[in-house]
């Protein structure tokens, strides 16, 4: 892994704006041209890895929106500092991170973003991935008509229910309907031997989205064994992070090759005239 992924970012080639979306204030990092994406970060918070894989996203001919939800942006914190993030966002009132059942509030904020994404960058529509925490998040989001293409990566919500799914059943019903009327799907990823994102997990997707649900599961043996950060090395002892910190960045590796997949993902539906 590269010395610069262990250390802060500075981020200084995105354009960081600071918008006003449903009644609440957040900066979103922005970089590239093209159809939106919006990539949201995983714990805790916008790393050196997420930027790394929000770059991918932006040379693939995206513009890519990634919205600051906690942490320090670009910061590679201690694990002390780290459980600080983990934990304020446990319990803060945008996120609904144990019991499941219904979204997260920050998903309405996250909709109004693609809806200005879309508005902004024109296109069919709008891609979205959440990581970890956010995971579930850009499956919520397709309550709005213009997120075209979601991905969840390790979805961790909730964290007290292995099968439960951070949405309601009315909102998995509304959103099965939609990918069955509009011809779309969800993709998602975990390792085989994540403790956080567990089969029973993936099998309540597949349950409620039927074949609209594309599940990949990824072997233990395809992720990163180096150095990572602190939180990671203290407090995830499983292999996790599919395009980010667990990602080998080498031709040939599973998880490049996901990180390929979701790319060539936005752009079926994103740029269908390109493909």
């Amino acid at each position: 892994m590269s010395d610069a992924l262990l250390k802060p970012d500075d981020l200084s080639d995105f354009d960081q704006r600071v918008l006003t979306l449903e009644g609440a204030t957040k900066p979103v990092y922005m970089a590239g041209g093209g159809p939106a994406v919006i990539v949201m970060t995983e714990m805790p918070g916008i790393s050196p890895h997420v930027a790394r894989f929000a770059r991918w996203v932006r040379d693939a001919g995206f513009r890519v929106y990634m919205p600051s939800l906690f942490g320090k942006d670009g910061d590679v914190p201690d694990a002390e500092t780290a459980v600080g993030v983990f934990r304020r966002a446990c319990v803060s009132a945008e996120f609904r991170a144990l019991g499941g059942g219904s979204s997260s509030p920050v998903s309405n904020w996250l909709r109004a973003l693609a809806r200005l994404a879309h508005d902004e960058s024109g296109g069919p529509g709008v891609g979205a991935i959440g990581m970890c925490f956010t995971g579930n998040f850009a499956l919520n989001m397709m309550l709005e008509p213009v997120l075209l293409a979601p991905v969840v990566s390790q979805p961790s919500l909730p964290l007290d229910d292995p099968g439960g799914i951070e949405s309601s059943a009315e909102e998995l019903a509304q959103v099965r309907s939609r990918l069955e009327r509009e011809d779309l799907t969800v993709l998602a990823y975990r390792f085989a031997g994540d403790s956080f994102c567990r089969a029973e997990r993936f099998a309540a997707y597949q349950a409620a989205l039927g074949d609209r649900f594309i599940g990949r599961v990824l072997p233990d043996t395809a992720a990163n064994t180096g150095p990572k950060p602190p939180f990671f090395e203290q407090f995830v002892k499983t292999p996790h992070s599919v395009v980010t910190v667990h990602l080998v960045d080498e031709v040939g590796q599973p998880t490049l090759a996901a990180r390929d997949e979701i790319l060539a993902f936005f752009r079926k539906r994103l740029k269908p005239t390109s493909c």
